[in-house]
């Protein structure tokens, strides 16, 4: 095994062995505390530019399969263990976990001690860091990394967002017609839609309200993704357009777009909400759910305008996770309701969806 360095902005330096492809990647360093669903992170297209740490000491033990990509491709911009699971157990594995990141040309760290990582982020917050296993030259990778640009103010859907309308299924069988705007969208999503009875377009993040209107859809999804989301102007000024005239649901990214499409504001949290197993609070109905996360900016509790309510809460810190806008048929929250990987406590959320639309069409 070759020896790799982890260096962070602050100067902290990690010294481990090379995972997967050798070479150099730079990226904002952050950690995800799920024990599973390792496969899932490293497709998720809102990781874009990230360098993704998992917690649990061992990644890679049921191994990689074509079926739980979130995307077509890996998305992280590096990947951080203590370590790897080379001979994976379960009958769908087809490579493992060092063996995927070699073949797509991603590179990794591990032995390296990740509580220690974990904990540092946690006190000083999520920053840039650059992996190598090529330069020793502690000044030399400092200098490269002194390059890279904060994530605030990166307008990163621009990067992971499809580059033309796609239909998702061409049965075309369902009773709703769904126009999905991809910031980063996941695959499960789209799944979960499709259970429902949907038929989904998914267009561009730079589509305009014109188009949408002219798809005829019956409801409207923002998805995912990743980046800051005050950076996507477009995407804000889009669906700022199209409030009213359809149902509304987002998630994630499409969730802070349409609360600063509403007049909120979001900002910076210090290290993000990266797992599977995040405590929310519905506040409508007093229920608790565990949910899984990923997203690194939030909308700012006390910026919401009159006429929306904050309908979850996050346990942990007490952020906003869930906005509605009843008037105009908008709703979205800060968490993956299509769990995956995670808990399926909020899948409720695609049946509320699938509600507006019915009393929409109704009207």
């Amino acid at each position: 095994m070759k020896k790799a360095l982890l260096l962070l902005a602050d100067g902290r330096l990690f010294k481990g062995v090379s995972l997967g492809h050798q070479g150099e990647t730079v990226g904002e360093v952050c950690f995800n505390t799920g024990m599973t669903g390792y496969q899932e992170i490293l497709t998720d297209p809102s990781y874009c530019r990230q360098i993704v740490t998992m917690t649990a000491p061992h990644i890679g033990n049921y191994g990689i399969n074509p079926n739980d990509m979130e995307s077509k491709k890996i998305q992280v911009a590096g990947f951080v263990i203590k370590e790897e699971t080379e001979v994976p157990s379960n009958w769908r594995s087809q490579e493992s976990i060092s063996e995927y990141l070699k073949r797509e040309k991603i590179v990794g760290i591990q032995n390296i001690d990740t509580r220690a990582l974990t904990r540092h982020i946690r006190d000083n917050g999520a920053m840039n860091g650059i992996i190598s296993t090529e330069e020793k030259d502690i000044n030399i990778l400092k200098d490269k990394l002194d390059t890279v640009p904060d994530m605030t103010g990166l307008d990163l859907a621009k990067e992971v967002t499809c580059k033309a309308p796609y239909f998702w299924s061409d049965k075309k069988r369902g009773k709703f017609e769904v126009a999905a705007i991809d910031f980063g969208i996941k695959h499960n999503i789209l799944r979960l839609l499709e259970e429902q009875d949907c038929n989904i377009t998914i267009f561009p993040a730079n589509v305009s309200p014109s188009e949408i209107i002219e798809s005829r859809p019956d409801g409207i999804f923002l998805s995912n993704g990743p980046g800051d989301p005050s950076a996507v102007s477009y995407g804000i000024e889009t669906v700022s357009t199209l409030l009213g005239k359809k149902p509304i649901f987002g998630i994630c990214l499409g969730h802070q777009i349409l609360a600063l499409a509403l007049g909120a504001s979001t900002f910076k949290l210090k290290f993000g909400h990266r797992g599977i197993n995040h405590p929310v609070k519905n506040i409508v109905t007093g229920s608790i759910e565990i949910t899984s996360q990923n997203h690194g900016f939030s909308v700012d509790l006390g910026s919401l305008p009159g006429n929306v309510s904050s309908t979850h809460v996050n346990l942990n810190d007490n952020t906003l996770a869930g906005i509605e806008c009843e008037e105009l048929s908008a709703f979205s929250v800060q968490y993956h309701p299509e769990a995956s990987p995670g808990p399926h406590d909020s899948k409720y959320l695609f049946i509320k969806f699938i509600k507006l639309m019915k009393d929409a069409k109704k009207n």
